[in-house]
């Protein structure tokens, strides 16, 4: 029933974060925040556990964090480092296999079903990665390993930090089971929410549902849905992946034609494409956005500039534009959405990315 293949999943654990730790001795053992001033309208871009026992999470506001956890180390994020350090764990798992596909900085997909060391076990290979990461660059890693990407991903998380997770086929559906629905992917808090008013609260219920009740709620990730809860993902490991755009969508707990609504949505869109810009180190030269109104009409409207979009005020300064090209307010929305394609190229980004956090920053922090 179940894919033949060894599917293991590595997350660098607080990544950035235990970077300044491992770099700065005096930042070990302490809360550390990377991003903005704690005075400033800058966002977290990460932090420490110690960090995070206090409630800090990442895209908070600096300004919140500090409220929070008023101990803390504030300091700007080095990039140029992040990248040096993630080259040197990506080539760690590639002594293990080829089929190594990166989902950014901090975290890959390995397919080790056939590895150049000829072991059988994933979890032995897995636990042998993560103790090389640990010795050669002094930093913890969490793993997860199953026979599909779903549930190697979910595993990782599951015993973090510095965790190792195995889900075995025989074991696969039990585990899918009990599993919280936010936990599911493509579940972020607003389908969430619409899952909990259904009565879906864990996979169990997730696996009462029909495919088609599924689809008729939640679209195409209904469809995704029905088939994981099963156990059923067949996505290979693609070492050549090309990300062809970068986006962010959410539908609505209600519909709305409330302009300002309609505007915060699109703010929040905008800010989380931001980060993930951010992240990958990249920008685009299209804007999409997408709207479904409330009869279940769909619409895109798209606009291309010369200077890349890569950053959120960047992707501001096109809605308006784009917003009066549809009904949005006239007609009521269930679903927004904004995506960037056209992506630049590696090593082809023609300015520096600038965040609220990075403006903000100063020596010394």
């Amino acid at each position: 029933m179940y894919s033949k293949r060894k599917i293991v999943h590595i997350d660098m654990d607080a990544f950035f974060a235990s970077i300044e730790q491992k770099d700065t001795p005096a930042f070990r053992g302490k809360p550390v925040i990377v991003g903005g001033r704690p005075q400033s309208r800058g966002v977290v871009a990460a932090c420490s556990y110690e960090a995070r026992r206090f409630g800090v999470h990442s895209a908070m506001s600096c300004s919140q964090a500090a409220r929070l956890c008023p101990q803390a180390i504030f300091t700007k994020p080095r990039m140029d480092r992040y990248r040096e350090i993630s080259a040197q764990v990506m080539a760690i798992f590639h002594r293990y296999t080829h089929l190594v596909e990166p989902l950014s900085l901090d975290e890959a997909f390995l397919d080790v079903t056939t590895n150049s060391h000829n072991h059988p076990s994933a979890t032995i290979l897995a636990e042998r990665i993560r103790g090389q990461i640990y010795q050669e660059l002094q930093l913890t890693a969490s793993a997860g390993v199953s026979f599909n990407k779903f549930l190697a991903k979910v595993a990782s998380d599951f015993n973090k930090p510095n965790g190792l997770t195995t889900i075995p086929p025989a074991k696969a559906l039990d585990f899918l089971a009990s599993l919280p629905i936010r936990k599911f992917f493509g579940v972020g808090k607003v389908t969430e929410k619409k899952m909990l008013s259904l009565g879906i609260r864990t996979g169990h219920e997730l696996r009462q549902q029909t495919e088609e009740q599924l689809i008729f709620h939640f679209g195409k990730t209904g469809s995704f849905l029905y088939h994981i809860v099963r156990g059923m993902d067949d996505r290979p490991v693609e070492p050549a992946r090309t990300r062809k755009s970068i986006g962010s969508e959410t539908t609505l707990s209600l519909d709305t034609d409330d302009d300002g609504e309609i505007n915060d949505i699109l703010q929040h869109l905008a800010e989380q494409i931001e980060q993930s810009l951010f992240k990958k180190q990249t920008g685009g030269y299209t804007l999409t956005l997408k709207v479904r109104y409330h009869d279940f009409t769909t619409i895109t409207r798209s606009q291309t500039v010369r200077t890349p979009i890569c950053a959120g005020n960047d992707i501001l300064s096109l809605l308006p534009g784009l917003l009066a090209s549809t009904s949005a307010g006239r007609k009521k929305v269930r679903l927004l959405g904004l995506s960037i394609s056209r992506l630049l190229g590696d090593k082809k980004v023609p300015r520096q990315l600038v965040l609220p956090f990075m403006q903000a920053a100063g020596n010394g922090t």
